[in-house]
C-alpha cells in the first residue's frame, strides 16, 4: 500500500446494549410495554454491533454504518438525546487516544458513527488501485465522500451535540481533515491528468490547487490540538511538493511557448520549493515514499534548470523576470465535498422496501408527541386557571367589595339576630378553626419566603458570574487595547450574551414586582389578623366581641325592606356559590381531559400526510390544539362573560334595595344596632379576606416554583456562557502573547541562514538570480555564526513561509517546525538591510588578536567597514 497519502483512522467504540437503555426508558416514561418492541430492540443492538465492528476498509462497511446512522436519526425523534446509555468511544487522533470519552448522548453516538464512515471512505480510497485511471477516479470519489461526511458532521451534528465535542471532532480538527481529504482527492485528479497526458498548463492548474488544499489543511491542523506533528509535516511537505510541481509544469509550458526567461524563473522557484519540502524530512517525520517523491522531483527540476539556464545564457539571452512580474497560476478545482444522500437525508431510505429497512419503534409514541402532550396540558391549564377560574374569582372579589361597602350582611344580621351569633358567622368561625387559618397562612408565607430566597440566590449566582466575566473582559481590553482585543463585549455578544443580559433585566423586574405583590398580601394579612384570631378562638370570645342589640324586635315598618334586601343578598351570594362549584367542575374536567389517544391518532395522520421523511415536531399539532381547546372550553369562556353581565345586574338591584333599607332604617332609628352591625361586618370581611389570602398564597407559591425553573435555566446558561468566554479569552490571550514572528526561522540548525524574503506581494513566480547567488555565497560563511544550540521543535508561523513565493494573495501558507535562535539578527538576512556578519572586522592593529592576518591588509582595509554587503561588489572574508 502506498504511504504518500494519509488515511483517517477509525474511532474505537466499546460494546453496549443500547436495547437495555431503550427498554428501561420505555418502561419508565411511556405507557407502552417494552415487550411490544422486542424485535426492534434486537435489531438496534444488531445494527450497533455491526457498525462498531467496522474496522477494515471493505465496501460492505459503508452500508452497515449508514444503516445504523439512519436509524439513529429516526429514533432521535422518538427518544430524548439523553436516553440513559453511556456511549464510550476512544479518540482516533491526538495524544489521548487511550483515554475514553463517555457521553449519555444519542447525538454523540451518531457523531462517532459518521466519523467512522468518513474514515472508511478515506481508507477505501487508499486501498484503491491508484496505478490506473479508473482506480484514481474511484479513489477521488471516496476522498470527496469522506470530506462530505465530515462536512455534514461539522455543520449538522456537532452543533446539536449539547456538549463540548472531543478534541478530534472540534472545529479545527474537522476543518483540517476536510481539507486533507479534498487535497488527496485533487491529487488523484492531478495524477490522472499526468497519466492521460494532459497539457502542462492544465496539469499546473491542478497541482496549484492541490498545494492550496494541503496548505489549508496544515493551517487548520496548527490550530487543532488533535493533529500530530508528523501529519503537519506531511501536509507542509506535500504543500511544497505540489507548489514545485505546479511551477515545474508551468515552466514546461513556458518552454513550449518559447518564454525562456520565465521558464528559468519558474524552475528556480520550483527548486526552492522542493528544497523547502525536503526540509520537512528532518527529524524523521516524513515517510520514505514522500521523501523519495520530493527527491525525484528535485533531480528532474534541477536538470531542467541547468539546461534552461545554459540555453538561455548561450542561445536565447532572454531576461529572467523577477517574481513580481510573473503571472499567478490559475487554479483548476476538481475536488469538492460530496455528502452521500444516505447521510444528508437518511429518512428517505427507511421503509419496508428501503435500503435501511423499516424504521424502528414506529408503534412507539414519538418523543415529540410526548412533548406536544405536555405543551397541550400546560396550555389547557393556563386557559382554565387564568382565563376562566381567575376571572370568576375576580368577579367574586368585586362582589365582596360591593357587599363590604354596603355593610352587608352585617346590617341585616344585626336586625335579624339581635342576640347571640348569626348562623353563618358560626359556620365561618368553625371553618377558620378547622383550617388552623392563622398558622396556615404563616406557614404559606414562610414557604414563599424560602422559595423566593432560593430563586434569588440562584439568580444572583448567575448574575454574579456574568458580572465577573464582564469585569475580566474589561481588564483584558485595558491590557491589550481595543484594537487587539477584538471579541464583542458580553452584553452585545450575539449568540448568548445579549440574551442572558436581557434575562437579567427581566428577572430583576420579576423580583421587584413579586416583592411589591408580596408586600400587599402581607399588609392585607396584618389588617385582618386580629379578626382572624377572634374567629379562630372559642365562641365565648366571639360573644364578647359581638355586642347584643338593644332592640330585640324588628319594627313592622322595616320588615318589608329587610325581606327585599335579604332576597337580593341571597341572589348575590347564590351566584358566588355557583361559581365555586363551576370552578371545581372545571378543574375536574381539566384533570380528566386526556389527550393521549386523540393525539396519537393525529400523529398517525400527520405521518401519513408528511410521509416518513419528515420528523413529527410539536409545532405540527398547533391547529389540533386550537380546535380541541375551542371545542372543550369555549362554552366556559362564554360563561365568564354571562356571569359578569348577570352580576352587574344583581349588584345594581342590591344597591337599590339597600338604599331603600337604609332610608327605612333611619326613619325608625337604628340606635343600639350600630355597634353590633359593625362588629359582625368586621368578622365577615375578615373571613372573605382570608379566602382571598389563601388564593394569593397558592398563586405566590406557584409563581416562585415556575420562576425556579426559569432562573435555573438562566443560571445554567450563564455558567456555560462564562466557561466558554473564559476559554475563548485564554485562547485569545495565548495568541496575543505569542512571540514575534521575527523570532521564528525556517532552519532546523543554528548555522543555516534563512532564505531571503522578497517584500513584494505574494505571487506564483521564482527567485531572482541575485538573491539565488546570494544564497549560495551565504552557505560558505556559516563558520562565522555562533555555535549551534540543541534544536527545539517549534512550529513556524504561516507568515514566515515566504519561500512559497507563488502562493496567491491572502492565502495562508503551511506551518514549519523551527528551532529558536540565540540571536536572530546574526542568523537571518533581510535584503532591506544587507548582510551583517557575525565577526565585524577589527580596527587597525588588532587584526592579529582577532584571528586575522596583518600581512594581508590592503587599501580596502583602510576604509571604514560598515558591516553590510554591497550587492555590486564581491564579498571579502577576514
Amino acid at each position: 500500500m502506498q504511504t504518500n497519502i494519509l488515511a483517517v483512522p477509525f474511532r474505537k467504540g466499546t460494546q453496549l446494549s443500547l436495547s437495555s437503555a431503550i427498554r428501561q426508558y420505555i418502561s419508565t416514561k411511556y405507557d407502552q410495554h417494552p415487550d411490544m418492541f422486542r424485535q426492534d430492540l434486537e435489531i438496534i443492538d444488531s445494527l450497533r454491533r455491526d457498525a462498531v465492528n467496522v474496522r477494515e476498509p471493505h465496501p460492505s462497511g459503508v452500508a452497515r454504518l449508514q444503516a445504523y446512522a439512519g436509524q439513529l436519526v429516526w429514533i432521535g425523534g422518538k427518544f430524548p438525546i439523553d436516553i440513559g446509555a453511556d456511549f464510550t468511544w476512544y479518540p482516533a487522533l491526538g495524544y489521548n487516544t487511550e483515554r475514553p470519552v463517555v457521553h449519555n448522548n444519542l447525538k454523540f453516538e451518531l457523531a462517532n458513527i459518521l466519523y467512522n464512515l468518513a474514515a472508511l471512505y478515506s481508507q477505501l480510497a487508499i486501498a484503491s488501485n491508484r496505478s490506473t485511471t479508473e482506480g484514481l477516479k474511484t479513489a477521488a470519489s471516496y476522498f470527496s465522500q469522506s470530506a462530505g461526511v465530515l462536512k455534514h458532521l461539522k455543520t449538522e451534528v456537532i452543533p446539536e451535540l449539547r456538549t463540548t465535542p472531543p478534541e478530534d471532532m472540534d472545529e479545527h480538527a474537522l476543518d483540517s481533515l476536510i481539507q486533507l481529504q479534498l487535497a488527496q482527492a485533487q491529487e488523484c485528479f492531478w495524477q490522472k491528468a499526468v497519466m492521460d497526458g494532459y497539457k502542462d498548463a492544465s496539469i499546473a492548474k491542478l497541482a496549484a490547487k492541490v498545494s492550496d488544499l494541503y496548505n489549508e489543511a496544515g493551517a487548520a491542523a496548527m490550530r487543532s490540538e488533535a493533529i500530530s506533528s508528523s501529519w503537519i509535516h506531511h501536509m507542509s511537505a506535500k504543500h511544497h511538493h505540489f507548489a514545485a510541481a505546479a511551477q515545474y509544469r508551468a515552466a514546461c509550458d513556458c518552454l513550449e511557448k518559447r518564454k525562456y526567461g520565465e521558464e528559468v524563473a519558474r524552475l528556480r522557484d520550483a527548486v526552492a520549493c522542493v528544497a523547502e519540502g525536503l526540509r520537512e524530512s528532518r527529524g524523521g517525520y516524513l515517510h520514505k515514499t514522500v521523501v523519495d517523491d520530493l527527491n525525484g522531483l528535485k533531480r528532474r527540476v534541477e536538470e531542467d534548470l541547468k539546461r534552461a539556464e545554459r540555453d538561455n545564457d548561450v542561445i536565447y539571452l532572454k531576461p529572467v523576470p523577477p517574481k513580481s512580474e510573473l503571472k499567478i497560476l490559475d487554479r483548476a478545482t476538481m475536488a469538492v465535498p460530496r455528502i452521500p444522500p444516505q447521510v444528508s437525508a437518511p429518512l428517505d431510505y427507511l421503509g419496508e422496501k428501503g435500503e435501511f429497512g423499516p424504521p424502528l419503534f414506529t408503534r412507539l409514541v414519538p418523543y415529540s408527541v410526548h412533548i406536544a402532550v405536555s405543551i397541550y396540558e400546560e396550555r389547557r391549564d393556563r386557559l382554565v386557571n387564568q382565563n376562566i377560574i381567575a376571572e370568576l374569582e375576580t368577579l367574586n372579589e368585586r362582589l365582596h367589595e360591593v357587599l363590604s361597602s354596603l355593610n352587608l350582611p352585617g346590617s341585616l344580621q344585626a336586625f335579624e339576630k339581635p342576640l347571640g351569633l348569626p348562623g353563618t358567622l358560626v359556620q365561618h368561625a368553625e371553618e377558620i378553626r378547622q383550617a388552623d387559618a392563622l398558622h396556615r397562612l404563616q406557614r404559606s408565607f414562610a414557604d414563599i419566603d424560602k422559595l423566593r430566597a432560593a430563586d434569588l440566590a440562584m439568580f444572583e449566582e448567575g448574575r454574579n458570574l456574568l458580572l465577573a466575566e464582564e469585569e475580566e473582559d474589561v481588564q483584558f481590553r485595558r491590557k491589550y487595547g481595543t484594537d487587539r482585543w477584538l471579541r464583542p463585549e458580553s452584553r452585545s455578544e450575539p449568540s448568548q450574551g445579549a440574551k442572558l443580559w436581557k434575562q437579567v433585566t427581566d428577572a430583576e423586574g420579576w423580583f421587584a414586582n413579586s416583592e411589591s405583590s408580596d408586600g400587599v398580601v402581607r399588609d392585607k394579612f396584618h389588617s385582618i389578623e386580629p379578626m382572624l384570631a377572634i374567629l379562630a378562638g372559642p365562641d365565648r370570645g366571639l360573644l364578647d366581641f359581638v355586642p347584643s342589640s338593644r332592640r330585640t324586635e324588628i319594627p313592622e315598618t322595616l320588615r318589608p325592606a329587610i325581606g327585599r334586601l335579604r332576597t337580593a343578598y341571597n341572589n348575590v351570594t347564590r351566584i358566588e356559590g355557583r361559581r365555586r362549584r363551576k370552578a371545581e367542575a372545571l378543574r375536574e374536567k381539566a384533570r380528566s381531559d386526556d389527550i393521549k389517544s386523540d393525539i396519537l391518532t393525529e400523529a398517525a395522520r400527520l405521518e401519513r400526510t408528511h410521509a416518513v421523511a419528515t420528523a413529527i415536531v410539536p409545532a405540527h399539532f398547533e391547529e389540533f390544539f386550537e380546535k380541541r381547546l375551542d371545542l372543550l372550553y369555549e362554552p366556559d369562556l362564554e360563561l365568564v362573560q354571562a356571569e359578569a353581565t348577570e352580576q352587574e345586574k344583581l349588584i345594581t338591584e342590591l344597591i337599590q334595595v339597600n338604599r331603600e333599607f337604609e332610608s327605612q332604617k333611619k326613619a325608625v332609628g337604628d340606635k343600639g344596632n350600630r355597634e353590633r352591625e359593625q362588629a359582625l361586618q368586621k368578622l365577615e370581611n375578615a373571613y372573605y379576606k382570608y379566602k382571598e389570602l389563601i388564593s394569593n398564597a397558592e398563586a405566590g407559591r406557584k409563581f416562585y416554583n415556575d420562576l425556579n425553573r426559569i432562573i435555573g435555566g438562566f443560571r445554567d446558561g450563564a455558567r456555560n456562557f462564562v466557561a466558554d468566554r473564559r476559554r475563548e479569552a485564554r485562547m485569545l490571550e495565548d495568541e496575543l502573547n505569542m512571540p514575534p514572528l521575527s523570532n521564528l526561522s525556517l532552519g532546523t540548525q543554528q548555522g543555516h541562514v534563512q532564505q531571503p524574503v522578497q517584500p513584494t506581494g505574494p505571487s506564483l513566480n521564482g527567485w531572482d538570480a541575485t538573491a539565488y547567488q546570494g544564497q549560495q555565497q551565504r552557505q560558505s560563511q556559516s563558520s562565522f555564526l555562533p555555535p549551534p544550540t540543541q534544536p527545539r521543535q517549534q512550529v513556524q508561523s504561516p507568515l514566515e513561509a515566504q519561500i512559497q513565493s507563488w502562493a496567491p494573495a491572502g492565502e495562508t501558507v503551511a506551518p514549519q517546525p523551527q528551532p529558536p535562535r540565540a540571536n536572530p539578527m546574526q542568523g537571518v538576512w533581510n535584503p532591506g538591510v544587507g548582510i551583517k556578519f557575525a565577526n565585524t572586522p577589527p580596527p587597525a592593529g588588532a587584526a592579529s588578536s582577532s584571528g586575522g592576518h596583518p600581512g594581508n591588509n590592503t587599501q580596502q582595509d583602510t576604509r571604514q567597514v560598515s558591516g553590510t554587503w554591497d550587492r555590486n561588489s564581491a564579498i571579502r572574508f577576514g
